[in-house]
C-alpha cells in the first residue's frame, strides 16, 4: 500500500473514539519493527520525523525513499502515514511535502496567534496541491525534546478556533498539560479545557507527550476527540534499555556485530509498539 494523508485515518479515528500512534524514527531503521507490529495488529500507523532529527536521518528525501521502498519490500498492507513532526518554518515543511511526506506538521507555537495562523495557512494552501494533511499547534507542549527545553502554555479555546476556521488544518495540537520527555511528578492533563476545545472545534485533536500519562487519562483524552497521539520516549527507553541489559550480560562480552546486539532492541521497541496499539484501540482497524 502507499504512503497515504494522515486526514483521512484520524477522522475515521476521531469518529469511533480511538486513536492512531505517531512514533517517531530515531533512525531509519526503527521503521521496519514499528511497522511490523502495526502490520501484526492491522493497525493504521504514522512514522515521524522530527524536523530537528531530519538531517542526521539523511535527509527529507532519502527519509520518503526509504520508507516507501521499506513499505514496499515488507509487503505492508495497512495505511502509513509519513509526518514531519514540529516542522521549523513553512519552507521545511514545503520540502517534505515535495520531497514526499503525507503529512506535515507547522510548529508556529513559539508565535503570536496571527503570525501562527498566517505561517499555518501558507502551509495549508500548498500541502493541498500535493493532497497533504496538516497539523498545527496552539499553546506550548513543555518539557524537552530533541535538546530544545520548552515550558507548558496552555491552549487558549478561541485561538484554537480561529487556527481551525481560518488556516484551514486537518489536526489540531492544543497544549493542555502533556511534556515531551520524562514527567517530573504525575501527569495531569486539563479535561476540562480539552472538551471545550474539542466541542468548539469538532477537529482531531493531538496528544504530544504521549509517553508517560497513566491509561485512564489516555483513555479519557481519546473520548474528549484526541484521534492522534505521539510517542517517542517510551518507545526509546524500551530499546535503550534492551541494548544496555545485552551489552551488560557477561555472556555477551565479546559480541560485537551490530545485528546481533540491536535485535533484541528492535524487539523491544516492536513490543512496545504493540502496547501502545492495543491502548489506543487502533488494531484491527483495516
Amino acid at each position: 500500500m502507499p504512503l497515504v494523508s494522515m486526514k483521512e485515518i484520524v477522522q475515521r479515528a476521531k469518529e469511533d473514539h480511538y486513536a492512531v500512534g505517531h512514533y517517531n524514527l530515531n533512525s531509519l531503521l526503527w521503521a521496519i519493527p514499528i511497522l511490523q507490529a502495526a502490520e501484526e495488529e492491522r493497525a493504521p500507523v504514522i512514522l515521524a520525523s522530527s524536523d530537528r532529527l531530519v538531517d542526521d536521518l539523511g535527509g527529507f528525501r532519502a527519509i520518503a525513499a526509504v520508507i516507501r521502498e521499506f513499505i514496499r519490500e515488507m509487503s505492508v498492507t495497512i495505511p502509513v502515514v509519513l509526518h514531519l513532526d514540529h516542522g521549523q518554518s513553512v519552507d521545511r515543511c514545503k520540502y517534505a511535502i515535495e520531497a514526499g511526506y503525507t503529512s506535515v506538521m507547522i510548529d508556529g507555537s513559539r508565535y503570536p496567534i496571527d503570525e501562527n495562523i498566517a505561517m499555518t495557512r501558507e502551509v495549508t494552501e500548498y500541502a493541498r496541491l500535493y493532497e497533504v494533511s496538516v497539523e498545527a499547534e496552539v499553546g506550548t507542549v513543555g518539557g524537552s525534546e530533541d535538546g530544545l527545553e520548552t515550558r507548558v502554555r496552555y491552549a487558549d479555546p478561541t485561538e484554537c478556533l480561529r487556527m481551525v476556521k481560518e488556516a484551514n488544518i486537518d489536526a489540531l495540537a492544543a497544549a493542555l498539560g502533556s511534556v515531551h520527555g520524562p514527567y517530573r511528578g504525575k501527569p495531569m492533563l486539563n479535561f476540562e479545557r480539552m472538551k471545550e476545545i474539542s466541542e468548539l472545534t469538532d477537529i482531531p485533536l493531538v496528544l504530544h507527550g504521549g509517553s508517560g500519562i497513566p491509561d485512564d487519562q489516555i483513555q479519557r483524552a481519546i473520548r474528549l476527540g484526541h484521534a492522534k497521539i505521539n510517542v517517542n520516549t517510551e518507545c526509546a527507553q524500551a530499546w535503550t534499555n534492551a541494548v544496555r541489559d545485552f551489552l551488560a550480560d557477561e555472556n555477551n562480552r565479546n559480541v560485537y556485530e551490530p545485528r546481533v546486539i540491536l535485535k533484541p532492541a528492535n524487539e523491544a521497541l516492536k513490543q512496545a509498539v504493540k502496547e501502545k496499539i492495543n491502548l489506543f484501540g487502533t488494531g484491527h482497524r483495516y
